[in-house]
C-alpha cells in the first residue's frame, strides 16, 4: 500500500517541487484536481518523469454530477470526466474520484423526501455510468465510484451500494474507492464492509473521524489497514483532510509515520 495526499500550499509552486517535497516527508503519490491535470499536463508529465513521485489520482475538476437531477448537467459530468480520464490514462494514475453527486440532496435533511423516485436514479447511474465505463476502458485508467455519507449524498452511502451498481452494470472500467471519513459514519463494520466489496476496492482516501488527519480521531486505521491488505489492496491511500493546528509540514511528517505504523 502507498501513500499519497492532495496538494497543499507548501508543498511548492512547481510540479516537480510538490513531488520532490512528497517524496521528502514520506509520501509516494500526489492526487490532483481535474483542471490543472489537463491545463498543466506537460509540466505534469515531466515531475513526474524527474522525480519518480507519481500522480495517484484525480479528484475533482469537472462540471455536474453523474447523479444530477438536471440532464445536462450530467451530461456535462459524463463528457468532462471522460476527458480527465484520457488524460489519468496516459499519466498513468489509478483514476479519477467520481461521487453520485455532492451536496444536491439528502434525505436526512429537511425536505427529506427526494424529488425522484429511487428506482429512477438507480437507472439514471446505471446509464452514466455505461458511459464511462467505455471512456475508462479505452483510456487505461479508473473511474474510481465514491460512496459519501447520508448528509452529503442520498444515492450511493455504503462501499455495497457502489458495489451493486458496478456488478449489476458489469462494468470492469468501474472500482470502488473506500472513504474511511465517509466509511465511519454510514458502515456498521468497515473492515466486515471492505471484505464484501473485495477486489473492486482499488483506492482509498484517509481522514479521521472527526476530518482531521489520521491519529486525532477514533477510526482504527489498523484494523482497516489489515483488511486491506487481507482482500490484496495494493494501491494508494490518498490523504484528503484538514491539518491539526500548527506547523503543516510537520503535520505531514507526522502523519506520514503514524500511518507507515498503522500499516506494519
Amino acid at each position: 500500500m502507498l501513500l499519497a495526499t492532495q496538494d497543499r500550499g507548501f508543498f511548492g509552486q512547481t510540479y516537480e517541487q510538490k513531488l520532490n517535497k512528497l517524496k521528502e516527508i514520506g509520501f509516494e503519490g500526489l492526487e490532483i484536481d481535474g483542471k490543472p491535470l489537463i491545463e498543466r499536463f506537460d509540466e505534469l508529465r515531466q515531475a513526474v518523469r524527474s522525480t519518480g513521485v507519481a500522480i495517484s489520482s484525480v479528484c475533482g475538476g469537472y462540471r455536474g454530477w453523474i447523479g444530477d437531477f438536471d440532464a445536462e448537467q450530467r451530461a456535462f459530468a459524463v463528457s468532462d470526466i471522460s476527458e480527465i480520464l484520457s488524460y489519468s490514462g496516459e499519466l498513468g494514475a489509478r483514476g479519477i474520484v467520481v461521487p453520485a453527486a455532492f451536496g444536491i440532496f439528502s434525505k436526512k435533511l429537511p425536505p427529506f423526501g427526494s424529488p425522484r423516485a429511487s428506482d429512477e436514479e438507480r437507472e439514471i447511474l446505471l446509464d452514466s455510468l455505461s458511459k464511462l465505463n467505455e471512456s475508462a476502458l479505452a483510456s487505461g485508467a479508473e473511474l474510481l465510484l465514491e460512496p459519501l455519507n447520508r448528509y452529503e449524498d442520498h444515492m450511493i452511502n455504503r462501499l455495497e451500494d457502489a458495489a451493486s451498481l458496478i456488478r449489476e452494470g458489469g462494468f470492469k472500467g468501474v472500482k470502488v474507492m473506500a472513504d474511511f471519513f465517509h466509511m465511519q459514519i454510514e458502515e456498521p463494520d468497515i473492515s466486515a464492509s471492505l471484505r464484501a466489496a473485495g477486489e473492486l476496492v482499488t483506492h482509498v482516501h484517509l481522514a479521521d473521524s472527526n476530518r482531521l488527519q489520521p491519529g486525532y480521531g477514533h477510526t482504527d486505521f489498523r484494523a482497516g489497514f489489515r483488511t486491506l491488505k487481507e482482500i490484496g489492496f495494493t494501491g494508494y491511500m490518498a490523504v484528503e483532510c484538514e491539518l491539526a493546528p500548527g506547523d503543516g509540514e510537520q503535520a505531514y511528517v507526522e502523519m506520514a509515520k503514524y500511518l507507515k505504523s498503522c500499516m506494519d
